[in-house]
């Protein structure tokens, strides 16, 4: 009774085992399912700048140096090219927030909003950005619509900054799991 038992346990985890392994998908860094490329163009309220701004700052400063503390909030828009002025193909929906005190460092956590007739649907985008770095990789951990279930990395650059208030991203968007 024993042996059977200790039997049907092995032939139960080696059908799990197996069932697991051919659903299984392989992930092919250089082959993402779906690849864009673009641009995040963030200005700060300074508090002049009412119609042309797209973020506002929603702490107060802090002495603790290198903005630490200081977290904003954003609408902004996200274009093909460089250009501010370009029409936007999404719109980038969140906040971000300084979070290390001897350097720039941010954290960002916000959906990239596509309402257009190319691309309906959101991601969901997450993760730390060490702004001194030349490159930065943050986390794509979902999406709806097109973009249903999606994951993978989007690959922060910084494109230009005009002082505190103004700066643009390029970011590549690599996605590795595409259910659309």
């Amino acid at each position: 009774m024993k042996d059977l038992l200790q039997a049907s346990c092995f032939i139960l985890f080696l059908c799990l085992a197996l069932s697991l392994r051919s659903h299984a998908k392989t992930l092919n860094p250089e082959k993402p399912c779906k690849r864009m490329v673009l641009y995040y163009h963030d200005i700060l309220f300074n508090g002049t700048d009412l119609a042309n701004a797209t973020s506002a700052k929603i702490t107060n400063d802090s002495a603790l140096g290198s903005q630490f503390g200081m977290m904003v909030v954003f609408d902004d828009p996200m274009t093909k090219d460089g250009r501010l002025r370009s029409p936007p193909v999404a719109r980038a929906q969140g906040f971000y927030f300084y979070d290390k005190k001897d350097t720039y460092n941010a954290w960002f956590a916000y959906t990239l909003v596509f309402n257009s007739t190319e691309c309906k649907g959101t991601l969901n985008i997450m993760g730390a950005d060490p702004l001194p770095e030349k490159t930065r990789d943050l986390s794509v951990v979902g999406g709806t619509g097109d973009f249903f279930m999606a994951r993978g990395i989007v690959t922060f650059s910084t494109d230009e900054a005009q002082g505190d208030y103004y700066f643009r991203l390029k970011m590549d968007i690599k996605l590795y799991e595409c259910y659309k």
